[in-house]
């Protein structure tokens, strides 16, 4: 990790548990990570947006709870890294485990009736989210917080992978690009905690927009933060295939739109349609 500061800024000495490899107070006087900070964008335009869609398209309040907890940890995340403050640092790393326990029930509970609410799984994810904070409010070790978060993530990516190979493996181009993308995100934030040192120093020697490029934890936010929204994307076509909808890319609108089938037309239903023209 960097050190705890390199320059004086607006916000004053960094009390957070982790500071990360970007320079502090480079860019501008009130922001103490430049690039790590503007990055989170991505995590809270597009999720707001797809909460708003998600409204209108009369989808099931549980997507609408999940682009808003992406939202949460993009802003917590900006926060976060803006000030470099330990209240802010809460700010990001729990809004993670809600929102991700959010994500994990709606994917556990896809092929369940419409608008049906499982209280024992709310309950269970409920708990561990408050286990996590209590413990992590206490025992203020980041390593801790990232297994609980990693632990979250492997049963989605479990879940994911088994529902686009056993049951809807049309799928599966969705489900790996989310999966590839979130991947290559952790990739880079490895690599950032590893070679900051020889990062900065090349960074010295590159002009400063070129040098930006090579702000590894910026793009950790931009590829999970993409990576997440299209987890929510396949978590919502999964939902709608099960409760036969269809979900489709509306060009004239630039949203998705969701369409209930129509029903079959049977011998029942054309009597009916002629005794109305005929009433009319």
């Amino acid at each position: 990790m960097a050190p705890a500061a390199d320059r004086p800024g607006y916000w004053g000495t960094p009390t957070s548990t982790l500071d990360w490899c970007e320079e502090n107070y480079v860019v501008s006087y009130y922001i103490a990570e430049f690039w790590n900070t503007v990055s989170n964008l991505i995590m809270i335009l597009p999720p707001i947006y797809g909460a708003i869609q998600t409204c209108k398209d009369g989808l099931e309040v549980r997507y609408v709870w999940s682009f808003l907890g992406l939202a949460a940890v993009g802003i917590g995340s900006w926060s976060f890294h803006m000030t470099l403050q330990y209240e802010m640092q809460l700010l990001d790393e729990l809004p993670m485990i809600y929102s991700c326990c959010v994500f994990v029930y709606c994917l556990y509970e896809c092929f369940k009736l419409e608008h049906a609410v499982n209280y024992f799984s709310i309950t269970l994810l409920l708990t561990f989210s408050i286990i996590v904070s209590v413990v992590y409010l206490i025992w203020k070790e980041p390593v801790f917080h990232q297994v609980m978060y990693a632990v979250l993530v492997a049963f989605l990516v479990f879940r994911s992978v088994f529902i686009v190979t056993w049951v809807y493996p049309w799928l599966r181009a969705l489900c790996f690009t989310s999966l590839t993308v979130f991947l290559l995100g952790f990739v880079l934030w490895n690599i950032d905690n590893i070679l900051c040192d020889s990062l900065r120093a090349t960074r010295q020697r590159l002009p400063p927009v070129i040098g930006a490029v090579t702000q590894l934890h910026a793009w950790w936010h931009i590829l999970t933060g993409l990576g997440s929204y299209l987890h929510i994307l396949l978590s919502l076509q999964i939902r709608s295939t099960y409760l036969k909808r269809r979900v489709e890319r509306d060009p004239r609108r630039g949203r998705w739109t969701n369409h209930r089938p129509q029903k079959e037309r049977g011998p029942a239903n054309e009597l009916q349609r002629q005794q109305e023209v005929t009433s009319g």
